[in-house]
């Protein structure tokens, strides 16, 4: 079940730190101090309810095929395997940085760009129902249950931490060196995950 679970935490936080723009949202509010709390809930709730739904769709779909279970690992391997390698261009190219995001005011506000970003983007459904999901119809039973809470528990960690360790972060936020190495390291991450996978099909 450990193992279940860090496969899970690793793949999770490792898509989560691949920033886009409901990360860089809760990161810009962090800065600003606004409504921080509320958002890093409605932005950790909201992915893990799109990582149970990819887990527990991915899990009905395997009992119409299967075959499902292989075509899935592989499909994830190559995503994985994809998404790793453009961290690297990323960070071979210096251009690792969160888009600057308008920050919002009211508490109203805050909470509606938040559900935007994160029920409105594909990016987000493909990380939690496209990925996270058929990555674990590999574990069974408890195995699958420890793997889903290994990834919310990521999600849980990732926000919280951005929204409020963003001051103490901001001058790290600009040095380009570190990103460069924030996102070698997602990309090593996801590269050992896809290996991982296609060992165990081959």
């Amino acid at each position: 079940m450990f193992s279940a679970a860090a496969t899970g935490f690793l793949t999770s936080i490792s898509l989560l730190m691949a920033v886009g723009a409901q990360s860089s949202f809760v990161l810009r509010q962090g800065l600003r101090r606004r409504h921080v709390l509320p958002l890093a809930l409605l932005c950790a709730g909201s992915d893990s309810a799109l990582i149970l739904l990819g887990v527990l769709s991915a899990g009905w779909l395997v009992t119409l095929n299967p075959l499902l279970p292989a075509l899935l690992s592989l499909a994830g391997a190559a995503f994985l395997l994809v998404y790793g390698g453009l961290r690297f261009r990323a960070a071979w190219r210096g251009v690792s940085h969160p888009d600057a995001q308008p920050g919002a005011e009211g508490l109203a506000a805050v909470l509606l760009t938040g559900l935007a970003l994160t029920w409105l983007s594909p990016h987000v459904f493909l990380d939690t129902v496209g990925v996270i999901g058929p990555l674990s119809v590999r574990f069974q039973g408890l195995d699958r249950l420890a793997f889903a809470l290994g990834s919310i528990a990521a999600a849980f960690l990732f926000y919280f931490a951005l929204g409020f360790g963003a001051r103490q972060l901001a001058p790290a936020l600009q040095s380009p060196s570190l990103w460069r190495l924030f996102d070698s390291l997602i990309g090593l991450v996801m590269w050992a995950i896809a290996l991982s996978l296609l060992r165990e099909l081959f």
